[in-house]
C-alpha cells in the first residue's frame, strides 16, 4: 500500500539505489537526487531519478529549498543521506532545511567530531572503546611520532578529500617507519591532514559491521551486523561483498548502541570493527552517522529494513518487528568481488555462506535497467576503445607511409 509522506534520498549509486529499494518495497514513494543524470542507478524504476547541481554545499541547500516549494509543498518528505559532504552541508544548514524536511542528526559539533578520524580517535579513547593507537600528522615536524608505533601501521586521510582521492588510494598498509614517512611526504602536498593508525592483523573476513537507527530520544529502533566477505582493493578498500552475521549480533550491536548513546548521536549511526587476529579481540576502525552506509541495502535483504526504520521514526509511526531470513543473503558488486577474488586467488564463491543467495547491487528481476545502462556502457566503452586504437593503428589520409 502506497503511504502519503514522500522520502528524498540525496546521493545515487550503489548506496543510494539500494535505499531506493529498500523503501520503495514498503510503498513509500521515492525521489532519487544525483548531480549525475546519466548514472546507471539513476534508471532504476524504485525512484523518480531528478537532477541536481550539487551534492553538497550551498547548492545543494538551495536545491533542496526548491525542490520543497516545488514538488513537496506541504509534504516535508523524511531526507536520507548517502554521503559524508552531503551530512556535513545539512548538518550546518539544519535550521533552515528542517522546517522542509524531517531528519535527525546529532549535533553540528559531533557530526564534526565523528567525521574526522582523529576527532573520532579521541572520543573513542574517553568513552573506552576499543580502538588501536594513532598518530594525527599535520606538518612534517610531526613524522618523528610515527616512529613509536607498531607495524605494520595503515595511512589514509584525516577525513574525505576531492583531491587526495584524485591521487591517492583509500588508505595504504606500510610496514615501516620509513616507508610510511616517505608516503606521508608526498600526501602533505595535497592535504594537510593524515592520519597513521596501528594495523588491526586479520583478512577481509574478520572485518563486521554495525548498522542502526537511533530516534529522536537516542533509543535503538533497529540493529543489524554483517561481516565482509571481500573488500576491494583487497585488506584496504571498501566492500565488494558481505552477508549477515548473527553469531556475533548481540555482542557487536550493544556495543555500538553503548558508544553512540553516549556520544549522543541520533538518526542514522553505524560501525566498523575488526577482529584482531592476534586476540581475537574486535577493535573499533571508525564510524558513519547522519547517512547510509556503501553496503546498507545487505540489511533489508536479510530481513532488517534501516531506511524504513528512519521513514517510519521521522514520522512517528511503529516500526514493524523485523523478522530475519532463514536463508542468508549476500550482497555483492560483482566486478568488484570478483576482481578482490581473482587478486587473492580465491574462486569467487569462497566464503558464501552455505544454503544462502546472492544479490547482486545492481542487478534484480524486477528492477533491471541499472544493471543492463551499465552493461550497455561498458561494451560501447569497449567498442570505441578498439575503434580508437585501431584508427590510431592506421596510416592518415593522404599519408606517405
Amino acid at each position: 500500500m502506497a503511504v502519503d509522506v514522500p522520502a528524498v534520498v540525496v546521493g545515487a549509486g550503489v548506496n543510494g539505489l539500494g535505499v531506493a529499494r529498500s523503501l520503495a518495497v514498503e510503498g513509500v514513494r521515492v525521489w532519487l537526487l544525483d548531480s549525475e543524470a546519466n548514472r546507471p542507478e539513476m534508471h532504476t524504476r524504485a525512484a523518480n531519478a531528478v537532477t541536481v547541481r550539487a551534492l553538497h554545499g550551498e547548492a545543494l541547500v538551495e536545491e533542496l529549498v526548491r525542490l520543497a516549494a516545488a514538488q513537496f509543498a506541504g509534504m516535508r518528505p523524511v531526507l536520507l543521506l548517502t554521503q559524508e559532504e552531503s551530512v556535513k552541508t545539512v548538518s550546518h544548514h539544519r535550521e533552515r532545511l528542517s522546517a522542509l524536511y524531517r531528519f535527525s542528526l546529532p549535533t553540528v559539533d559531533m557530526v564534526d567530531i565523528l567525521q574526522h578520524k582523529e576527532g573520532f580517535q579521541r572520543l573513542a579513547e574517553k568513552l573506552g572503546g576499543p580502538i588501536p593507537p594513532l598518530v594525527h600528522v599535520r606538518m612534517l615536524a610531526d613524522l618523528p611520532a610515527i616512529e613509536k608505533l607498531r607495524y605494520p601501521v595503515v595511512i589514509k586521510p584525516g577525513e574525505r578529500n576531492i583531491e587526495y582521492g584524485r591521487i591517492f588510494k583509500k588508505a595504504y598498509r606500510v610496514e615501516s617507519a620509513s616507508a610510511g614517512m616517505d608516503l606521508i611526504r608526498r600526501i602533505l602536498m595535497v592535504m594537510t591532514d593524515v592520519v597513521v593508525q596501528e594495523w588491526i592483523e586479520g583478512p577481509d573476513a574478520n572485518i563486521y559491521f554495525c548498522l542502526q537507527y537511533l530516534d529522536g530520544q537516542g533509543q535503538l529502533a533497529a540493529s543489524f551486523t554483517g561481516r565482509k566477505i571481500r573488500s576491494w582493493p583487497p585488506q584496504v578498500g571498501g566492500t565488494a561483498s558481505c552477508v549477515v552475521a548473527p553469531e556475533v549480533h548481540d555482542e557487536l550491536s550493544a556495543m555500538t548502541a553503548r558508544f553512540f548513546q553516549a556520544a549522543g548521536v541520533i538518526g542514522m549511526a553505524s560501525m566498523e570493527y575488526k577482529r584482531d587476529a592476534r586476540s581475537g579481540e574486535f577493535r573499533m576502525v571508525e564510524p558513519t552517522v547522519g547517512r547510509t552506509d556503501y553496503q546498507e541495502e545487505v540489511a533489508t535483504l536479510n530481513g532488517i529494513n534501516l531506511p524504513y526504520a528512519a521513514w517510519c521514526c521521522e514520522l512517528g509511526r511503529p516500526f514493524p518487528a523485523p523478522v530475519m531470513r532463514e536463508r542468508p543473503v549476500v550482497w555483492r558488486v560483482r566486478s568488484e568481488d570478483l576482481q578482490s577474488a581473482v587478486a587473492q586467488g580465491q574462486p569467487l564463491k569462497q566464503g558464501y555462506p552455505r544454503g544462502g543467495c546472492v544479490a547482486d547491487a545492481l542487478w534484480r528481476w524486477d528492477d533491471p535497467m541499472p544493471f543492463v545502462v551499465q552493461r550497455l556502457r561498458r561494451v560501447v566503452g569497449s567498442l570505441r576503445s578498439r575503434t580508437s586504437k585501431m584508427m590510431g593503428g592506421s596510416p592518415a589520409a593522404g599519408s606517405k607511409s
